[in-house]
């Protein structure tokens, strides 16, 4: 039997986790679980972690590090009481840097060479700014959030290098210095937007065909804005072309067991 997401809105992460577990749960994860930290996921073999990390601690707005397993251990202590091969929704499984399959369950794709990283969330935000009384309309339509390649440079590390890439949000116009506020608050959700405004400043052609992610309106009084985006390593590993690595697939994210206030966060103490 299925669940839908709307089954799912209100429910602990015990029973979201077990809903996605057993397979009853494949949708995307924003808005569920509020209070409680989300993240992205890339998994990679030992050899590319070190480079992988520097990629991280040297772009932080986009890849704000939370989390890293040990090598072969399919879990992330400090984050709560999870298994990373079958507790999030869907997956994404790469080979020499191309995607190959989106699995729903990694079990048999496990090895005892892989290192996790988990990186913060613009979930983490989103639910700050519901709570505002913002209304973010993948949410609200039950899609998930549009994400675009921009013209933004991140700076590399080892064979890792690429695109910033971005996730849009239509905010109403009066109401942006307060979005902005709200969501400089998370450093490790992404923090404070990196544009604002027209989308071809950062590279963007077309708000209707994002690269990720479903395309959502800018009505009228609102203005499009834009966060860096844990998709960033993604695009990435194009690049690297490592032999091997799983991501989540963007939307489909890892429900931790911690807090996702920004004075809970402070504890994870990462660079």
């Amino acid at each position: 039997m299925s669940l839908s997401y709307s089954a799912l809105k209100g429910a602990t992460s015990e029973t979201v986790r077990q809903a996605i577990r057993t397979g009853q749960y494949r949708g995307h994860t924003a808005g569920l679980c509020p209070g409680l930290l989300q993240a992205n996921l890339v998994i990679l073999p030992e050899d590319y972690a070190l480079d992988f990390m520097r990629f991280c601690q040297r772009n932080p707005r986009a890849c704000p590090l939370v989390g890293v397993s040990d090598t072969g251990v399919p879990s992330i202590e400090m984050l709560g009481h999870f298994d990373l091969r079958s507790d999030l929704p869907a997956y994404n499984a790469y080979r020499s840097g191309v995607l190959a399959d989106s699995p729903s369950d990694i079990s048999t794709l496990w090895r005892d060479d892989l290192v996790a990283f988990a990186l913060g969330c613009s979930f983490t935000f989103e639910a700050a700014l519901q709570a505002a009384g913002i209304a973010l309309w993948h949410i609200e339509n039950d899609t998930t959030v549009p994400m675009f390649r921009s013209a933004i440079r991140a700076k590399s590390a080892g064979p890792f290098e690429g695109p910033v890439v971005v996730s849009m949000r239509a905010v109403p116009q009066e109401r942006l210095t307060e979005v902005q506020a709200i969501s400089a608050r998370f450093p490790h959700a992404h923090g404070a937007p990196v544009h604002t405004g027209d989308p071809a400043k950062i590279g963007i052609a077309d708000l209707n065909r994002p690269d990720w992610g479903d395309p959502a309106p800018v009505p009228p009084d609102h203005v499009p804005v834009f966060w860096a985006c844990g998709v960033t390593p993604q695009a990435a590993i194009a690049a690297a072309r490592p032999s091997f690595c799983i991501t989540h697939k963007p939307g489909h994210m890892l429900i931790a067991d911690i807090p996702d206030q920004a004075e809970a966060l402070d504890i994870l103490d990462l660079p």
